[in-house]
């Protein structure tokens, strides 16, 4: 009986916790978006992946708000902004192992603020080319991209 307790106390808690997505890695940092935007940028570019295209979501989706109503940022997002970025020897090595891979080029961060902290997500490539032949190249992409992130992340909380 005891053990059935224990079980259906584990079973909910674990329903109860944010689900981490597979696909996705994150990071936060107690700064406002604008501080922590431009950190990561200076770390894309330091770690040669250069930023080609800024889109700022969150101002286009602000064109929206009376249109959607109480549709608009159910969320209170306090800013949306991405980082599109590509380094051409990956891309071309992508391109030499599985061509349909470059999917993933550009690559991209996306950054929201919601409260004080900024939230920074990035879609993990080899979680999008699983069971590739070019998986240790995605793996070593992914490692990289995550390092300078993180670099960017850790220049922002200072």
């Amino acid at each position: 009986m005891y053990r059935k307790i224990c079980l259906l106390v584990v079973a909910l808690l674990s329903n109860s916790a944010a689900a981490e997505l597979p696909g996705v890695l994150s990071w936060e940092v107690g700064r406002n978006i604008e501080i922590t935007y431009n950190e990561l940028y200076k770390s894309l570019e330091n770690n040669k992946f250069f930023v080609v295209f800024e889109p700022n979501i969150g101002r286009n989706l602000a064109g929206f708000a009376a249109r959607w109503g109480e549709d608009y940022n159910r969320n209170g997002l306090r800013g949306i902004r991405s980082m599109v970025f590509c380094n051409a020897w990956y891309a071309n090595q992508v391109s030499n192992r599985e061509p349909d891979l470059l999917a993933l080029c550009p690559l991209h961060v996306t950054l929201y603020q919601r409260g004080d902290t900024t939230h920074v997500v990035f879609i993990r490539p080899t979680h999008v080319g699983d069971n590739s032949d070019a998986m240790p190249l995605l793996q070593e992409l992914e490692q990289a991209v995550s390092k300078a992130i993180q670099a960017g992340v850790d220049a922002a909380a200072r």
